[in-house]
């Protein structure tokens, strides 16, 4: 599968309207500026930046390693949130809809979710508030399954389509649950038997003693494991092109949710839609030290984060206040990190990117 992937990205399928954006014939002053400032920080950084920037009124994108292909980690939630809100303008379901939380709906991570007894039916308009805001895993996997998840993997597809991008340079998406069963299946198949429970269990371990837990769960000698350590089963995990995507294809899928950009394909998610998941994603509450730390005031930010194993992601549309359309944006930016253990080391790292797309000219006049 991760051949395939890797195979696929390059190549852009038939009917698309492929890079109406440009990022040869125009390339602005700022440019070279940002690639400076990038290639500064991941020296100090020790690991590896990938940067994607489009100007949603003019077209003009950057791209740092954006056409790598890159594990996404929570960003998958942002086609999860479209899904339901596509479903509620076609009239199958409501905000104020009620799921029950089952014993096996429990996920490890943020969120609230978890918090509630198991039959509690909670709503889906408090599902989608925590799986986007604090990135709640529960809630994100309670809501694929209310929507199915081929559906979930159509709408993304669907989304980066309509902007014109190639949905080939996205990977499947997985259930949250799925990437636990992935990730410790690599070590041994019969983990991807095991149940949300379980991995709360293991999770209570650190990361160098999890491989030694999972033995004892399985019943099994680490000696029959196909990977070292946790590092290398999620290396293993990330290759099989799960939730992977390369960064310009999120950027397509991003940009297909604001009005500057009309996206024909998106006609069962209306602009009323589209605006209630922004401004969903203006209130996210998790990585305040990332990109918006870096950018400062006079900038709205509804955006995503990510956080896995030595990986860490932020991105959105970025708007100046009182900023002019045809000069000033808007912006999506996607931004993904890898390497460091320490997510504080990523989070430095991101907050320096959103300090050099401030200062490079990128978001336009520098504040």
């Amino acid at each position: 599968m991760a051949v395939a992937l890797l195979v696929a990205l390059p190549i852009y399928a038939d009917g698309y309207n492929t890079n109406w954006y440009y990022e040869v014939d125009k390339k602005s002053a700022w440019q070279g500026d940002l690639t400076a400032r990038l290639k500064a920080i991941e020296g100090v950084f020790e690991g590896q930046l990938g940067v994607y920037v489009q100007n949603l009124a003019s077209g003009e994108a950057f791209s740092w390693r954006a056409h790598d292909p890159w594990y996404l980690a929570s960003l998958i939630k942002i086609p999860v949130a479209a899904q339901v809100l596509a479903e509620r303008q076609a009239g199958t379901l409501t905000l104020d809809d009620r799921l029950t939380l089952a014993r096996s709906d429990f996920v490890d991570g943020a969120g609230p979710t978890n918090w509630h007894d198991p039959g509690t039916p909670i709503s889906i308009r408090y599902l989608m508030e925590q799986m986007i805001t604090v990135s709640d895993n529960t809630a994100t996997d309670m809501l694929i399954d209310r929507v199915g998840l081929a559906a979930v993997n159509a709408r993304a597809r669907a989304m980066i389509a309509a902007s014109g991008g190639n949905p080939d340079e996205m990977g499947p998406i997985s259930k949250l649950v799925g990437v636990r069963q992935g990730v410790y299946g690599e070590f041994h198949p019969d983990a991807r038997e095991l149940g949300g429970m379980d991995f709360i269990a293991l999770r209570q371990h650190s990361v160098s003693q999890r491989g030694q837990a999972l033995a004892r769960v399985l019943g099994v000698s680490t000696d029959t494991f196909a990977q070292p350590d946790y590092d290398h089963a999620f290396d293993a995990y990330e290759a099989t092109g799960e939730n992977v995507g390369t960064l310009s294809a999120f950027g397509d899928l991003l940009a297909s949710l604001h009005p500057a950009r009309q996206a024909v394909a998106m006609e069962d998610v209306n602009d009323e839609q589209r605006q209630a998941l922004l401004a969903l994603m203006l209130r996210t509450r998790s990585g305040k030290q990332r990109l918006q730390a870096g950018m400062g005031s006079g900038i709205s930010f509804a955006h995503k984060t990510g956080t896995q194993q030595r990986r860490s992601c932020d991105a959105g549309i970025a708007e100046r206040t009182n900023a002019v359309m045809a000069t000033h944006g808007p912006w999506v930016i996607v931004t993904c990190t890898r390497g460091p253990e320490a997510v504080s080391a990523h989070e430095r790292a991101l907050a320096r990117v959103g300090e050099a797309l401030r200062y490079s000219g990128a978001l336009g006049k520098a504040w």
